[in-house]
């Protein structure tokens, strides 16, 4: 299965069935610039789960993803695959590919699980600095290989 792209909005995805939205968080509890903002005017659960998941630690780490219900048939995954959110001493983007395909890989266990079809906006190629030459293999890898059904939203 291949990648579908489609001009839209990703917080409002086009399918049948369950959906995932996936998106990029970064690992220091930070909520408040990017994508983030379209997921949080339309649901507040997200960002309230994404705090309070911060504030305890548990599993908060680079590569680890929390699925949070905001419809009966729609999750959204906050995937941290951003570390901070400036670059670093070295220049190098925020970012962390390995993280991101961490992250993938459990997001297709769940999509599996829930025989669920996932949609993103161009994931980590905004605010996180990635660029999407290097994110879409990942995508592909860890989704569409495995016949998940991913669309890539452009607004």
């Amino acid at each position: 299965m291949s990648i579908n792209y489609t001009k839209g909005d990703a917080t409002d995805p086009k399918a049948d069935g369950n959906k995932i939205i996936v998106h990029i968080c970064n690992d220091i509890g930070g909520w408040g610039k990017g994508f983030v903002m379209a997921i949080s005017k339309r649901w507040k659960a997200p960002e309230q789960q994404y705090r309070e998941w911060f504030k305890t630690q548990e599993n908060f780490a680079l590569g680890e993803v929390q699925f949070v219900q905001v419809e009966n048939d729609i999750w959204v995954a906050n995937l941290i695959g951003q570390h901070k959110i400036n670059k670093d001493e070295k220049g190098n983007a925020p970012i962390r590919y390995e993280a991101v395909l961490a992250g993938l890989e459990k997001v297709g266990t769940f999509a599996l699980e829930q025989s669920a079809t996932v949609h993103m906006p161009r994931i980590g190629c905004g605010l996180a600095g990635g660029t999407w030459d290097r994110i879409e293999p990942l995508i592909e890898s860890a989704l569409a290989e495995k016949k998940i059904s991913v669309t890539v939203y452009d607004f």
